[in-house]
């Protein structure tokens, strides 16, 4: 396990892609402990990293809501996938682990949940070559593998309030409670806790001025 504890935020509605993105980074202003969340999406959407290019998103995936997020990574495309975000405050132990090494360790632990449902998964030991800026075509170190390719992908950002990691699995057969699961890998302890209304407040403000903008979507 990588935590004692953990709280796992119930967020059973969807939500637009600018909200999504303000949700995490809201949460992890106020984390007092590691939290998790999964998540859906309102329509199919795209997100695309930090440094990615808003053009090479739209000539890939025409016609979808495009957001661009706060950690980094390649175009993710979203609806039919489960999306995740944990978060680790800054006070917490694991926060301390290098970025290889706590995006192995997160991975391991997906792994070893899809691996008890029967499905053979194994955790890629290095890079694959680059073919395009599509996440799931060019797997990193410690990616999620199966038989077709890459299933699990992810990103960080690490800020003076701890650690965002956004990941997302694609392409394998989660089970119907693979959330709930999910949060039982990570953690001995796994509390549960609704997105309060305070919450969803300060990302619809937070996506209003940030996420949702042609600035911030369009800064490269």
């Amino acid at each position: 396990m990588i935590f004692d504890e953990l709280t796992e935020m119930a967020d059973p509605e969807p939500h637009d892609a600018a909200l999504n993105m303000a949700l995490d980074e809201v949460l992890l202003r106020h984390a007092a402990g590691p939290l998790l969340r999964v998540y859906r999406w309102a329509r199919p959407a795209v997100s695309f990293g930090y440094f990615g290019k808003v053009a090479d998103a739209e000539a890939a995936w025409p016609g979808r809501e495009m957001v661009r997020r706060w950690t980094g990574g390649g175009i993710v495309p979203h609806g039919a996938d489960v999306t995740y975000t944990l978060i680790v405050p800054r006070r917490c132990a694991f926060f301390r682990t290098g970025a290889a090494e706590s995006y192995r360790a997160i991975h391991e632990r997906i792994a070893t949940l899809l691996a008890g449902q029967g499905q053979a998964v194994r955790v890629a030991a290095a890079a694959g070559a680059k073919i395009s800026e599509a996440c799931f075509e060019n797997p990193a170190r410690y990616d999620l593998l199966g038989a077709d390719g890459k299933i699990a992908g992810a990103a960080q950002r690490r800020t003076r309030e701890g650690l965002l990691h956004q990941g997302s699995v694609q392409g394998a057969a989660q089970p119907v409670d693979f959330s709930v699961r999910l949060g039982a890998a990570f953690a001995r302890k796994v509390f549960g806790r609704s997105l309060a209304d305070s919450d969803i407040a300060a990302a619809r403000e937070l996506s209003a001025i940030k996420y949702a903008t042609a600035a911030w979507l369009r800064r490269l």
